[in-house]
């Protein structure tokens, strides 16, 4: 008799997923196809290599890496370097540069040194990807035209006017074509645009083009794969040492931290994606690093690119819905066989097609998202001078260069630190340190203090955003002094708010809550921060007996414990919020409020949610002053036109922001553990009505419509809801946009289509934002998307 292994729960799991990604494994396939042979033609390799080096990062890298739903392979942030090496060493040495940039990378991570990449700031990481971009763009607009790029993007640059004068209209038509499919694919409308948006764009776009140049009979340069039994493999490195150590550093160095920050990025987006239960394990950032070398190691010996984690490839694979590193991999066997069974149809893909695709792979790595970023954080001319160097002198150069600046601005700024002091008339002795606190800054910092006279009064203004720790101690042993000396101290904080030294050990207590999200109440019940006096009645209070709570009112507070707190947690609570918004936030919104007040509202969102206290729109929405046009009730509902209601309010807001204030969309939010939709489940016949209860039947078609078996129930990035009330919430979201569309006003601009309608979907507990797809009933839930997408 022959035993049979048992399925494990694993496997069945494993089995269950499989559809799942082998359908993600062919959306990032059709993707990596036409990119893959793209960057291959912007490197001026053989077109083969780009499709070896896709097929290696798929099935080595998706094998052995560390971050299961990353993709691997040919990248644009390599595009520059890689065509420097094939120009200067030829194609096969470039193969064993390629080999040699694996087996350090195999070192790194036996060092377990990939956390350190992470070190090197973003503006640098962020400047040399655009650097690499506009490198890319300024080649690829050569072929564009019609004609052959030059060897550096300033000869690109100067032979443009001459391209320019010398077009090729067969090219340029192609390739505008392309574009235009390109940019104008996922905005395609309709039920058959959504249809359509199923097929990736870069592959839309080089399918639309390569078939029109074909119909017409266009005479082009196409892709040409020559025979595999040519394919060059790489030889023993020839040049001079020290040039073939910096080109191998080089592309460890670039392939090694575009990878891992691509499994960081991809990290952050599965963990927004996906709830706990659906996640695959966090990246092993060393594993992905072995995987990375074991794959370029590969690629290289099989005369393919250098491969590394690529962002736009693992966005698709998360958004795809793969589950394991099995999608990877089959991307990587479905590049195999279309290497080798369709290389008749590659063949006619117009070169110009590809171009135009890179070109805008190249425009898109200068992100607006990621100048912002910089600038706020003060950041721009280490972007700046990075970009440059990257264009003017290459890309190691070029982070050497922001690696430069960045080091010399941050000595800049802890040497830049003021502290001055300034008696007022009232005698109160001012004192002001603008900049970084650190040791360097000590010495200043004890001279001025101590030139305070005892007994005084003092305000210390700390403008700046870090204290050392050596700072710390000066400041605080100094206060001690003065206090114990008669004198007083008062510290001020950035933003203009005064806090004694008790204020700041309590916020030293509550840090990790942001200020401007901090409740009135913050956790008293988990944490010791009261003033002394509030600690010691509440320890008299807990040691003497009270009575149990009654149970006709299991929310009541007893007598006892609400009298000694009504007035704090009654007008005392709102005169301090009110107090606090007056002295830290109005000085700072009063000019857009005053602005506000002369132009008017105009608001270009109609927010309707509930009127629960744990859902902070502002919060949520990242919205100030006239942004958002809310409206708030019990249940965020909307009452159908002509229903039975004593209440108008909600349909004259949605008149009123839909005809007079020309909003231009409306969203829904419901949210999670939903006390109207708790109360509706739980609601019997026969009650007597109250408000509420009167309130509440608008809902009751939510209600029917959750029960209704002719609805599939909504799922919430890839899981079905965790209990009935979520799945109400949900639900209710749903039917209240259907009751928004029979509101005459809405219809109206819905059929003009100048109004959208979305839902949206708060987890309280998770704090996370979920915003329902398109659709015409239940929807899958998707999460908003916070990662950039890098090619």
């Amino acid at each position: 008799m022959t035993a049979t292994a048992p399925t494990t729960p694993t496997n069945k799991a494993a089995q269950a997923n499989l559809p799942a990604d082998l359908s993600a494994s062919v959306a990032v396939f059709l993707i990596a196809l036409p990119l893959s042979l793209g960057i291959a033609l912007a490197t001026g390799a053989p077109l083969q290599a780009g499709l070896v080096a896709a097929a290696v990062g798929g099935i080595v890298a998706g094998r052995l890496g560390g971050a299961p739903l990353q993709v691997s392979g040919p990248a644009a942030g390599l595009t520059v370097v890689t065509a420097e090496l094939i120009q200067h060493y030829g194609w096969r040495t470039t193969c064993a540069i390629t080999v040699l940039a694996g087996l350090c990378q195999l070192g790194l991570a036996f060092l377990r040194t990939a956390r350190s990449a992470l070190m090197v700031s973003p503006a640098i990481v962020h400047g040399m990807l655009a650097g690499i971009g506009v490198t890319i763009a300024l080649a690829q607009l050569h072929i564009v035209l019609g004609g052959t790029p030059q060897s550096s993007a300033v000869s690109n640059v100067l032979g443009l006017p001459g391209q320019l004068a010398d077009l090729h209209p067969a090219a340029l038509g192609v390739s505008i074509l392309t574009l235009i499919v390109l940019l104008s694919w996922p905005r395609l409308p309709g039920r058959t645009g959504r249809a359509l948006r199923k097929v990736p764009a870069a592959l839309a776009a080089v399918a639309t083009a390569t078939a029109l140049a074909s119909l017409a009979g266009l005479t082009l340069p196409r892709v040409d794969l020559p025979s595999w039994r040519s394919h060059a493999l790489p030889e023993l490195p020839q040049g001079p040492l020290l040039g073939l150590m910096a080109a191998v550093l080089t592309i460890t160095l670039v392939g090694s931290v575009e990878s891992l920050l691509s499994a960081v990025a991809t990290d952050k987006l599965i963990g927004s994606e996906r709830s706990t239960a659906d996640r695959p394990p966090r990246a092993d950032l060393n594993r992905e690093l072995r995987g990375q070398g074991a794959a370029n190691i590969v690629s290289g010996a099989l005369g393919g690119l250098p491969i590394t984690g690529v962002a736009v490839r693992s966005v698709a694979n998360v958004k795809a819905g793969a589950t394991s590193r099995r999608s990877s991999m089959l991307h990587g066997f479905w590049v195999l066989l279309a290497a080798a069974l369709l290389v008749p149809v590659l063949d006619l893909i117009p070169l110009a097609a590809l171009a135009a695709l890179v070109m805008a792979v190249g425009v898109q790595m200068v992100s607006i998202t990621h100048l912002r970023s910089v600038t706020r954080h003060g950041e721009a001319l280490v972007y700046g001078t990075t970009i440059v160097g990257v264009v003017l002198g290459g890309v190691l150069e070029g982070v050497a260069i922001g690696i430069a600046v960045a080091v010399a601005l941050a000595l800049h700024r802890l040497a830049r630190t003021r502290i001055t002091l300034e008696r007022q008339d009232s005698g109160v002795h001012q004192v002001w340190a603008r900049g970084q606190l650190t040791f360097l800054a000590v010495p200043r910092l004890s001279r001025v203090l101590n030139q305070i006279p005892h007994g005084a009064h003092v305000v210390v203004e700390l403008d700046g955003s870090f204290m050392d720790h050596a700072a710390y101690e000066t400041l605080h042993d100094w206060q001690d002094s003065h206090r114990a000396h008669g004198g007083s101290v008062e510290v001020t904080g950035r933003s203009g708010s005064r806090a004694s030294e008790a204020d700041l050990d309590r916020r030293d207590g509550q840090r990790g809550t942001h200020q401007c999200c901090r409740p009135w109440t913050p956790w008293q019940n988990h944490c010791d921060h009261q003033p002394a006096r509030s600690r010691t009645a509440a320890a008299a209070a807990s040691a003497s007996p009270s009575p149990a709570p009654s149970s006709a009112s299991p929310g009541a507070r007893t007598a006892e414990s609400a009298a000694p707190a009504p007035r704090r947690r009654g007008a005392g609570q709102l005169a301090n919020g009110i107090g606090t918004f007056q002295r830290d936030t109005a000085p700072h919104v009063r000019d857009e409020l005053a602005r506000l007040a002369r132009e008017g509202q105009r608001p270009s969102q109609l927010f309707l949610t509930c009127a629960d206290s744990r859902l902070v729109t502002s919060m949520i929405t990242a919205s100030g002053p006239g942004d958002l046009f809310t409206v708030r009730n019990v249940g965020n509902l909307v009452p159908l036109p002509g229903a039975e209601s004593t209440d108008d309010s909600v349909a004259a807001a949605i008149e009123y922001a839909v005809d007079v204030l020309q909003v231009d969309s409306i969203t829904v939010c419901g949210h999670s553990g939903c006390g109207a939709m708790q109360a509706l489940l739980n609601s019997a016949p026969g009650v007597p009505m109250t408000p509420l209860r009167r309130w509440l039947r608008h809902g009751l078609p939510s209600l029917e419509r959750m029960a209704s078996r002719h609805h599939a129930w909504a799922r919430i990035s890839g899981r079905l809801p965790a209990d009935a009330v979520e799945q109400l919430c949900l639900t209710n979201v749903v039917q209240q946009l259907e009751h928004l569309r029979a509101h005459e006003s809405v219809a109206r601009r819905l059929a003009e289509g100048t109004l959208e309608l979305h839902g949206m979907y708060f987890h309280v507990g998770e704090a996370q934002a979920y915003l329902l797809s398109e659709g015409e009933d239940f929807f899958d839930c998707r999460v908003f998307d916070s990662v950039g997408q890098n090619a």
